[in-house]
């Protein structure tokens, strides 16, 4: 078995929602192969993620996936120093597929395995983008499944200083896509369409902004966007015109409050950077607004590549290096979790 140098390698699997990932990295940076296979097509039928379908369609290409991520890698199981595999948080059956398969590879190779937390896999993608980001600095964390600011140390699991306290800002999303008929996955087709429209055209509340600390909430957002939509005649009657300002005006107030909430974060917390990170991390406007206001506050905003923003096994490879590297191991009882605070490792509790 390879010795967990620097030169280690460590296949990473990804499962916890819509994509089946593997990856291949080299001393938890380099990366030799990231492979993802997308479920677009399977759920764009029904606007959102059916959780049956997901980990069905995981079985099925699980294998050809992490074959197909050696083969780009151009490197044998027997290379491996180790397998790092998302144990949760996540849609339960679409964990338990990748789990249960890097249970396998692992036993069959005689490999250590090592669980890993999905959202610090996402903030390993920051470190793993940006070399000169180091601990102590900020972590905001947008996704279909969490909105979150964290405080991230040197040691020690990252510190919990908001959420959202009812939708995750991926997921409203979604849902405004759907309420303007513009597909999914709904980040990306919101976005676009509201290139096209003007975010002053309806004055959608900003959430929480009345309000002190640093949760979120982003279910009156999107409430506000689904009567704005039914005052205009429906869907139907917007037009392409009225699409694109209903979009470009949900997109800035969401954006508007993920700045406020996150530029109150680094002043109550002495930090001048802040790593970006999860699906939503690759909205344009995001990127532009923290930058900017980067810029007039003297703050750093670090954003991995879009690549790297939505799931994938890259940051579950790069996060899975860091624990074998501090002597991390998990036993073939390992299980999934769909809830998981950051730093919790339930799965190691039990006997290996």
């Amino acid at each position: 078995m390879p010795p967990l140098a620097e030169s280690r390698l460590v296949l990473g699997i990804e499962s916890s929602c819509d994509e089946m990932a593997a990856a291949v990295v080299r001393g938890g940076r380099e990366i030799l192969s990231s492979v993802v296979s997308s479920q677009v097509e399977v759920h764009s039928p029904y606007g959102g993620v059916v959780p049956e379908l997901a980990s069905r369609d995981h079985a099925r290409v699980v294998s050809q996936v992490t074959e197909e991520a050696l083969k780009e890698a151009q490197i044998e199981l027997s290379d491996l120093a180790g397998i790092a595999v998302t144990a949760g948080p996540g849609l339960v059956g679409s964990l338990l597929v990748g789990l249960s398969f890097a249970k396998a590879l692992a036993y069959r190779s005689e490999l250590p395995l090592v669980a890993v937390h999905h959202l610090a896999g996402h903030l390993a993608a920051a470190e793993l983008a940006d070399e000169t980001l180091k601990a102590p600095y900020l972590g905001l964390v947008v996704s279909g499944g969490h909105t979150a600011l964290y405080r991230v140390q040197a040691e020690g699991a990252p510190t919990l200083l908001g959420e959202t306290r009812d939708d995750a800002v991926g997921e409203a999303f979604d849902k405004v896509a759907k309420l303007l008929g513009l597909g999914f996955p709904g980040g990306p087709a919101v976005s676009a369409a509201a290139q096209a429209g003007d975010p002053a055209a309806v004055d959608f509340p900003r959430p929480m902004s009345r309000k002190g600390g640093l949760d979120f909430s982003f279910s009156g957002l999107k409430t506000a966007v689904s009567l704005e939509v039914q005052r205009r005649g429906g869907q139907e009657a917007l037009g392409d015109s009225g699409v694109a300002d209903v979009a470009a005006s949900f997109e800035a107030a969401a954006v508007d409050s993920l700045v406020a909430r996150t530029r109150r974060a680094l002043e109550r917390e002495s930090l001048d950077r802040v790593a970006v990170v999860g699906g939503v991390a690759a909205n344009r406007v995001l990127r532009e607004r923290l930058k900017a206001e980067g810029e007039r506050r003297g703050f750093d905003a670090v954003f991995p590549p879009p690549s790297l923003c939505t799931d994938n096994a890259v940051m579950i490879a790069a996060a899975g290096a860091q624990g074998l590297a501090r002597g991390e191991r998990d036993g073939l009882s390992v299980s999934a979790f769909s809830r998981v605070p950051v730093g919790e490792a339930p799965w190691r509790a039990g006997p290996g």
